[in-house]
């Protein structure tokens, strides 16, 4: 029966009374004359539907979801957790940036302390502390013109080149280019 009035929507006879629209409604069947006339018998004058105070609390209040609600709160931890890493991550290569600032800083003050004695060592052992070290620990001298040996050589400096054995053309053209190259 709810689907015999299919054009409900639209029917302006409820605000007959205030607008005065009867006479341009088309003309219906019986039944949809019968329904208007129920309508009227039973239509308040301010179309308006009031509900009981309970009824409205009832309704403004909000029925939560137990599943939605811990979905969500399982949601805010796995986010909240996630954050969380990424802090300690943070934290921690902040950490390892500054101990390896601190290392190098290390390396560095050491490597200065490193070259200041080396200088000191060779400072320390010139020649003459290294005369006195020879002359009094070890007790060595200087040695005297007695002592030197002169060698003369006869003839003066020479240099002899050796024959080489006769070879074939192509050890001798690879012996050529490798002479370019050296």
């Amino acid at each position: 029966m709810a689907y015999e009035n299919r054009n409900a929507a639209y029917d302006l006879s409820l605000f007959d009374e205030e607008l005065n629209f009867s006479a341009a409604a088309p003309k219906r069947h019986q039944d949809d004359e019968a329904q208007r006339q129920g309508r009227k018998k039973h239509r308040q004058h301010h179309q308006v539907v009031r509900l009981p105070e309970e009824e409205l609390n009832k309704i403004r209040r909000r029925r939560h979801n137990p599943v939605r609600l811990a979905l969500g709160a399982a949601g805010a931890a796995a986010v909240t957790f996630i954050i969380g890493v990424i802090i300690v991550g943070q934290v921690q290569l902040t950490e390892l940036n500054q101990q390896i600032i601190t290392a190098e800083q290390t390396l560095a003050n050491t490597e200065s302390v490193y070259i200041q004695n080396q200088m000191k060592v060779e400072a320390s052992h010139s020649h003459a502390e290294i005369e006195k070290y020879a002359t009094e620990v070890l007790g060595m001298t200087k040695a005297s013109n007695a002592q030197k040996e002169f060698v003369a050589l006869e003839n003066s400096d020479k240099a002899e080149v050796s024959a080489q054995p006769e070879s074939n053309i192509f050890v001798q053209f690879f012996e050529s280019l490798m002479n370019l190259w050296s």
